[in-house]
């Protein structure tokens, strides 16, 4: 098993990809918090998203839960070198989701045990304040967030935290917003590009190999760009079937010169899309020629009601880990540069090459603090776990290459080895 071989290298390895992470993340600038979706297919262990402002905490393994405010703590102290005190929280407009409030209730929750004063709000006007109550029963109080409103004049935050995730770009707010935002709302998916992610991820993939003496294959998920993607076009979709056919041939290649017997296949993702919306999985070209009506429309569905106008063909990594009789994978959350938790997403009713980011998913215990015991006999948490810092250091240079600025921010080592 491929995991059992990358736990055995990184751990014969340690001391110098640690120091090669250490030196790598002291000259950039990477956000409060990121989650990343993992997929281990037996032969190769990738990172297949990676989100920046992530919902979901309220999943987090309980222990791991417990180690998040002196984290989060760390962070701050560490980065900026103002004493903050007053903490907004800008959140997604979701007053439907009692789920999505119990994520809300829980960083705040985190944040005031880290010794923030904090209250939420949306990056819009509201004539009052709303109550809301999580899925959990607890009650969550929305502010109005425009520029000039209450909480910027009573409340007057030090420290702005994002859980929106700027799929609508907010330009006006975001331009009018004088204290420092993390993450920054220019890495936001009305601009980010999973394409770019992926490159940096795929070559820090080839550096830390070198390290651990690894096949980079083993990491790697293979992407590409298709632009002028155009979903009502024949000739759009035609082409795109012609690059996917050429895409399945290569890694056809690839897993039989290494006795891979697995059929390839591939998912299109929209470019700049989060939530699941806009993927599909396609294991033969002709899919694409014959999508339904339905399957066109849900490529044309993203988030915020934009157009999907570029996707990417990715690799399709099935899932050998099991949580009882379902299909899971692990999800695991950062908080600056070292873990802060995870758990197993799970969905019954998904086989192991589907995308189980979708209705119907169940959370399960995964614990990273796990590690801090002895990294030595936790195999699955130690490499989910260095696939997510390498996720981590992608996003900071995903973050240099788009030249977004993190106000205030100070580079800083990540505070002692990692495990």
């Amino acid at each position: 098993m491929t995991q059992k071989i990358l736990h055995q290298h990184t751990i014969q390895n340690k001391d110098a990809i640690c120091d090669w992470y250490s030196n790598k993340i002291k000259d950039i600038s990477f956000p409060i918090y990121s989650s990343y979706d993992i997929r281990d297919s037996g032969y190769k262990v990738t990172n297949v998203d990676a989100n920046i402002y992530p919902a979901g905490f309220n999943n987090i393994c309980p222990v791991d839960q417990e180690n998040l405010p002196e984290l989060f703590q760390k962070y701050l102290k560490a980065h900026y070198p103002q004493n903050f005190k007053k903490i907004l929280l800008i959140t997604e407009e979701h007053t439907q989701n009692p789920y999505y409030l119990d994520n809300i209730d829980t960083i705040m929750s985190v944040l005031r045990e880290s010794g923030y004063e904090v209250k939420a709000a949306f990056p819009s006007h509201l004539e009052n304040n709303l109550i809301l109550e999580s899925a959990k029963g607890k009650k969550v109080e929305i502010w109005g967030g425009a520029i000039g409103s209450a909480i910027w004049q009573e409340f007057k935050p030090d420290l702005v935290i994002s859980n929106n995730d700027f799929s609508i770009s907010h330009e006006e707010w975001g331009h009018q917003v004088q204290v420092p935002l993390n993450p920054p709302r220019e890495l936001g998916w009305y601009q980010r590009k999973k394409s770019r992610y992926f490159k940096h991820y795929n070559q820090l993939v080839e550096e830390f190999s070198k390290i651990a003496q690894l096949d980079p294959f083993t990491m790697r998920v293979e992407t590409e760009i298709f632009e002028n993607f155009d979903i009502n076009s024949e000739v759009s979709r035609n082409a795109l079937a012609d690059q996917v056919s050429g895409f399945l041939k290569s890694l056809e290649k690839s897993y039989g010169e290494r006795g891979i017997d697995q059929k390839p296949f591939v998912f299109v993702k929209n470019n700049s899309g989060t939530y699941g919306l806009a993927v599909i999985k396609v294991s033969d070209p002709e899919e694409i020629k014959e999508w339904s009506y339905k399957s066109r429309k849900k490529m044309k569905a993203a988030k915020g009601g934009r157009e999907v106008e570029e996707v990417i063909i990715q690799e399709g990594i099935p899932s050998v880990i099991q949580a009882g009789a379902a299909t899971a994978e692990p999800v695991i959350y950062m908080v600056g540069c070292e873990l802060g938790g995870g758990f197993l997403r799970t969905h019954a009713e998904k086989d192991p090459t589907e995308s189980l980011n979708s209705p119907g998913a169940l959370y399960k215990k995964l614990c990273m603090s796990d590690l801090l015991i002895k990294p030595e006999q936790c195999p699955m948490e130690n490499v989910y776990g260095w696939t997510a810092k390498l996720g981590l250091l992608a996003i900071g240079l995903e973050a240099q290459e788009m030249k977004v600025n993190f106000q205030g921010f100070l580079n800083a080592s990540c505070g002692g080895r990692a495990p």
